[in-house]
């Protein structure tokens, strides 16, 4: 405490602490200048990149359409490349109508199943690992991985070709494409069906399937993230999951082994 006299008068004023003097700091910014500042250096970086790339790569426009000639290979815009690439192993309307509606769903439905307490903008990976995982593998991994197929690696006859092999509109490939029913060991189970439902592929779905509702009995007690969910948004979350996990896995099974379907019914094939 110090004390001054002025005019006989005496004040006395009291020495603060130095951290009672350092400026709060702001858990918020505004959107400008912050924001708008880094987008804009953001454009003008992808500016560059696109002018640069599209100067130094030799894209030429192709010769006017002909309708009785059609091109080999026939492709897509490359931002539906990866449609098309799926429909090499999935049937048509899982592929076109089933898997891209889904994808919508899940994302307007995101909003609902979230149990962030802190609310929308917090997605740090340390808060949200399975939820920005799962979108890392789910776009980039997954979607930007079927455009890149089939934009480099689809060559005349929606072969598969490397890229220091030459695309040769003269290759044939003869698949010996098999339904899961009648390959390997499970072609010596006779294919056995109910009411014109086969069987094994119903078996093999349900399985899978549920495998979602033995991991929430599972872990429903010790688990925090599933017992906030709850059984409903946890089902909404497991569907989704399962359904976007089995892409890679029927992938794999027809490269690897040439299935074609795993559940074959009258009415649909999954």
């Amino acid at each position: 405490m110090a004390d001054a006299t002025e005019g006989g008068a005496t004040t006395k004023r009291m020495a603060q602490p130095a951290a009672a003097t350092k400026p709060a700091v702001a858990d918020r910014v505004h959107v400008w200048p912050y924001l708008v500042r880094n987008e804009f250096i953001c454009t003008i970086i992808v500016g560059v990149i696109l002018t640069v790339w599209s100067i130094t790569i030799d894209a030429p426009l192709e010769e006017p359409a002909n309708p009785t000639q059609t091109p080999n290979p026939s492709k897509a815009p490359w931002y539906f490349l990866g449609l098309q690439e799926m429909l090499v192993y999935f049937d048509p309307w899982f592929a076109g109508v089933v898997l891209p509606s889904l994808i919508i769903v899940g994302l307007m439905v995101i909003p609902y199943i979230d149990i962030n307490p802190k609310g929308n903008g917090y997605y740090t990976f340390k808060e949200r690992p399975f939820a920005i995982s799962t979108f890392l593998f789910g776009f980039i991994f997954l979607w930007v991985s079927l455009i890149i197929t089939g934009v480099f690696f689809r060559g005349p006859g929606w072969n598969l070709f490397w890229p220091w092999e030459t695309w040769d509109p003269h290759m044939v490939i003869a698949l010996t494409n098999v339904d899961l029913p009648a390959w390997g060991p499970f072609k010596w189970l006779g294919n056995p069906t109910i009411f014109g439902v086969e069987v094994i592929g119903l078996v093999l779905t349900v399985l899978y399937l549920s495998t979602a509702v033995i991991f929430y009995y599972w872990k429903r007690d010790t688990n925090e993230t599933i017992r906030q969910l709850g059984p409903v948004r946890y089902g909404i979350v497991a569907v989704l999951f399962l359904t976007m996990m089995g892409l890679p896995l029927k992938i794999f099974l027809r490269l690897a082994f040439n299935i074609k379907y795993v559940w074959v019914t009258p009415w649909f094939n999954i």
